[in-house]
C-alpha cells in the first residue's frame, strides 16, 4: 500500500504513544505515552473488551511496571477500580507514562510478542486519556530493537515511517488509534487494487507450499463483489473515473487484511480498515492445488472467512446498532441486534463467495445447508430467541460450556436463516431483495447508527407490506422459521439422511486417545441413559448372559462395527476415576437435511443466489 510521510517539522500530536521491545523472550512490549496537555490529576484507563469480541476480557491483567513522570519528578498514580488510575500531576508540563504489557495470546483479539512475530490491538497497548478522547493520537512504532528482518503493518496513516513500516503514524482519535491492529515480523505481503481502492494482504507464519498469487486474485474478486453489492454499477465506474457521488463511493480509501497462519485455529476480527485473521496453515491455497472446492474444503473456509470479516466494513463498522454509537470501553456495550449485524454479514459471506465466482451453486447449498443443520442440532433455538442470545452475548456466546448448545443459540447461524427467510419471502413478489434492503439501509441510516425499526421502516418501504409479525416471530420467539417452505418454493429440494452417530445419540465428543464427551444434548438419547460431559467413554458390550460381547472403544464410529443389528448396549464409562456402564438405546429417526437444486425446478424462479438486485 502506498505510504506519504508528512513533513519531518510536523507539530507534536496531543497524545503520543511509542511502542518498542522491552523483552522478546519475556514477551513484553514497552509503551510510553506523552501527553502534551494533561489535566490535573488525570485520569487514565486500558479497556476491558474490543469491539467485534463482546466479552469483558480484562485485558489489564497484563499491564505492568506503570510509572507516570513531568521532567524528571516522579509522580504519584492511585489506582481506582481493574482498569483505571489517577495521576496526581499538574497542567503546566507534559505528563509521559511509561509501563509494560505482557503479550502472549496468539488470537486476533489481544497482543502477541515473540522472537518471530509480533502483534497488537490498541485496547490491549494504549491507555485512554480521560478527556482527550477525541483529540488526534500519534502512534510511533520504534525502529531500534526488533530482528533485522521484520517490517511493519497497520491501516493507520503514516506520518514519518520508513518502508518497512516502522515509524510514526497518526490516528484521528482513540476509537481510530485501537480500531487499527498492528502487524510486525518477517511476513509476506502483496498490494492489490479493488474498485479504485488500495488494499494490502500481509500473512505471516505461511509455509513453503502457500500459492500467494491465487490468495491475492481470490481475496480481490471477494473485495470487488462486495463493493458492487454496496453501490452498484457506480462504484465500477467510479474506479475508472467516469464520475464519483458518495452512493457510488466505498467509505473505505484503504484496507489491510492481516492473516496468522498457525497450527491450529480459525477466526476474524474486524476493523473499519482493516481485519485481523487467524487459520489453520494446512488452509491456505497450495501450489498446485486443484481450483474446485468444496464446502468441506479448509480453504473454502478461508474464503468465507475473509469475504465475512471485509462485508464488516459497512455493516457493523459503520451500519451499527445504535447502542454502539459511541464505545463504552469499560464495561458491556449491549444490543438485541448482534442477529441482523453478525448473522446478516454471515448470510452473505458464502452468498458473495458465489457471486464472486470462486464456488459454484453444489457448494453453496452445502454451506446453507451445514448452517440449517447447525440449528435444527441446537436445542438451545427453543429455549432463547435470537434476540436474547444477542443481548446475552457477553455470557454465554462468548464463555461458551458443556450446556451452551442446550441453553442459547448462536446469532451467526440463526441469523443467517432469518436473512434468509426475509431474502425469499421479499424476492417471492419480484419486487425487491434483502440486497437492496442493505443498500437502502446504508442510505437510510447514512452508514450509521441503526435500529431495527429502521429495519422494518425499509422493509415495508420496498416490499409494500408489513415484516413486523415475521420478525417478532422469527427473531423475538423461538418460533421455527419457514425455511424448508420458502427454499422449497425456490426450486430446492431438501433430502433427508441419516444423521452422524455422535448426532444421533445427541453427544459431542473429542477423539484424541479415546472418547471424551464434551456436551450431551438436551432431551437426546445420550441425555436419558445418563451419560455426562466429561466421561471418558471406554467401551461397549452388547447381548446378555453367556452371548455377551464386551468391546473397547477408541472412536466413536466403530460402534455400528460392533453392534450388528441390535439397537440396545451398555457403555462403558469413566467418571471421576469411577467405572459407570449405562443402558443407551440407539435411535433410529434423527437426520440431517442436504440441500439439492431440483432439476424439476420452475425457470421462471429466481434463486437468490444467483440473481442480484
Amino acid at each position: 500500500m502506498p505510504r506519504t510521510a508528512r513533513p519531518r517539522t510536523a507539530p507534536p500530536c496531543p497524545l503520543d504513544y511509542q511502542v518498542s521491545v522491552a523483552d522478546l523472550h519475556a514477551h513484553l512490549f514497552a509503551v510510553t505515552l506523552t501527553v502534551a496537555r494533561p489535566q490535573a490529576s488525570q485520569i487514565v484507563s486500558l479497556p476491558v473488551w474490543i469491539a467485534g469480541s463482546y466479552m469483558v476480557r480484562e485485558f489489564s491483567k497484563h499491564l505492568q511496571s506503570l510509572q507516570a513522570q513531568q521532567g524528571k519528578q516522579a509522580l504519584a498514580i492511585t489506582q481506582l477500580d481493574k482498569c483505571t488510575w489517577q495521576v496526581d500531576c499538574q497542567t503546566s508540563k507534559p505528563l509521559t507514562l511509561s509501563y509494560q504489557v505482557y503479550a502472549f495470546d496468539n488470537s486476533v483479539r489481544t497482543a502477541w510478542l515473540d522472537t518471530q512475530r509480533g502483534f497488537f490491538n490498541g485496547t490491549s497497548l494504549c491507555l485512554k486519556v480521560h478527556g482527550q478522547e477525541d483529540q488526534p493520537h500519534r502512534l510511533t512504532l520504534a525502529r531500534s530493537g526488533w530482528p533485522k528482518d521484520w517490517q511493519a503493518a497497520t491501516a493507520l496513516r503514516p506520518d514519518q515511517a520508513d518502508k518497512n513500516g516502522f515509524g510514526s503514524y497518526l490516528a484521528a482519535d482513540y476509537d481510530e488509534l485501537v480500531d487499527s491492529p498492528v502487524e510486525m515480523g518477517a511476513f509476506w505481503s502483496a498490494n492489490f487494487t479493488a474498485r479504485g481502492v488500495p488494499h494490502r494482504f500481509v500473512v505471516a507464519g505461511a509455509s513453503a507450499s502457500f500459492d500467494s498469487a491465487r490468495l491475492l486474485a481470490d481475496t480481490q474478486a471477494i473485495c470487488e463483489a462486495e463493493i458492487d453489492f454496496w453501490h452498484g454499477k457506480a462504484a465500477k465506474r467510479q474506479a475508472k473515473g467516469k464520475g464519483e457521488t458518495a452512493q457510488s463511493r466505498p467509505p473505505h480509501d484503504r484496507y489491510v487484511f492481516m492473516l496468522n497462519a498457525v497450527d491450529n485455529s480459525y477466526g476474524g476480527l474486524e476493523h473499519r480498515h482493516s481485519t485481523a485473521l487467524i487459520c489453520k496453515r494446512a488452509d491456505l491455497p497450495r501450489l498446485g492445488q486443484a481450483k474446485a472446492l468444496t464446502a468441506m474444503h479448509g480453504y473454502t473456509s478461508l474464503l468465507g472467512l475473509i469475504s465475512h470479516e471485509y462485508f464488516h466494513t459497512w455493516n457493523v463498522k459503520r451500519l451499527r446498532p445504535a447502542e454502539f454509537a459511541r464505545y463504552d470501553y469499560a464495561s458491556e456495550n449491549y444490543t438485541e441486534l448482534l442477529w441482523f449485524f453478525e448473522g446478516f454479514t454471515s448470510y452473505y459471506d458464502d452468498l458473495l463467495l458465489l457471486r464472486a465466482g470462486l464456488i459454484d451453486d453444489t457448494t453453496y447449498l452445502a454451506l446453507l445447508g451445514k448452517a440449517l443443520n447447525a440449528v435444527l442440532q441446537t436445542p438451545g433455538r427453543q429455549v432463547q430467541s435470537v434476540a436474547q442470545a444477542s443481548f446475552d452475548a457477553w455470557v454465554k456466546y462468548y464463555r461458551q460450556d458443556e450446556n451452551t448448545l442446550n441453553a442459547t443459540i448462536s446469532y451467526y447461524t440463526l441469523g443467517s436463516l432469518v436473512a434468509l427467510c426475509l431474502d425469499l419471502s421479499l424476492r417471492q413478489g419480484g419486487k425487491t431483495s434483502l440486497d437492496a434492503v442493505m443498500r437502502a439501509l446504508w442510505q437510510r441510516c447514512a452508514g450509521g447508527p441503526m435500529t431495527e425499526a429502521d429495519l422494518l421502516a425499509v422493509l415495508q418501504a420496498l416490499s409494500g407490506e408489513s415484516f413486523a409479525d415475521r420478525l417478532a416471530a422469527w427473531v423475538h420467539s423461538t418460533t421455527e422459521m419457514p425455511v424448508k417452505e420458502l427454499l422449497a418454493q425456490q426450486g430446492v429440494t431438501l433430502k433427508e439422511e441419516a444423521a452422524p452417530l455422535a448426532d444421533q445419540l445427541g453427544l459431542k465428543v473429542a477423539e484424541l486417545a479415546g472418547i471424551r464427551i464434551r456436551a450431551v444434548l438436551r432431551g437426546s438419547a445420550a441425555e436419558q441413559a445418563g451419560l455426562a460431559a466429561g466421561d471418558e467413554w471406554l467401551g461397549m458390550e452388547v447381548g446378555a448372559g453367556k452371548a455377551a460381547q464386551g468391546w473397547r472403544l477408541t472412536k466413536l464410529d466403530d460402534l455400528p462395527l460392533y453392534l450388528g443389528s441390535a439397537k440396545t448396549f451398555r457403555a462403558l464409562l469413566a467418571r471421576d476415576q469411577r467405572l459407570v456402564s449405562l443402558s443407551l438405546n440407539l435411535p433410529d429417526s434423527v437426520r440431517v437435511i442436504k440441500l439439492l437444486k431440483s432439476s424439476k425446478a420452475d425457470p421462471a424462479l429466481t434463486w437468490p443466489a444467483l440473481t442480484v438486485y
